[in-house]
């Protein structure tokens, strides 16, 4: 295989573990927040949560949960 094939699977390799994990973390997150209507974005949850819509606790928890759900695809862990 010449060069630029390779980097072309590599890439492709790449893209398709990025998704299955983004699959996985959002998976998981949806099991900790069963309740939730969380959407394929997580940062569109984030950028459309309306603050002051659930209990003071209970806000912060799901805040928390869904940028550490962003963090981790971020960093592909």
């Amino acid at each position: 295989m010449r060069a630029p094939q390779l980097a072309a699977r590599h890439r492709a390799t790449a893209r398709g573990e990025r998704t299955a994990l983004a699959d996985r973390v959002h998976g998981e997150l949806a099991a900790e927040l069963p309740d939730e209507d969380l959407g394929q974005d997580l940062d569109d949850c984030l950028d459309t949560y309306v603050l002051g819509s659930k209990p003071r606790c209970e806000e912060v928890e799901y805040l928390e949960l869904v940028q550490e759900a962003i963090d981790r695809i971020e960093r592909g862990r």
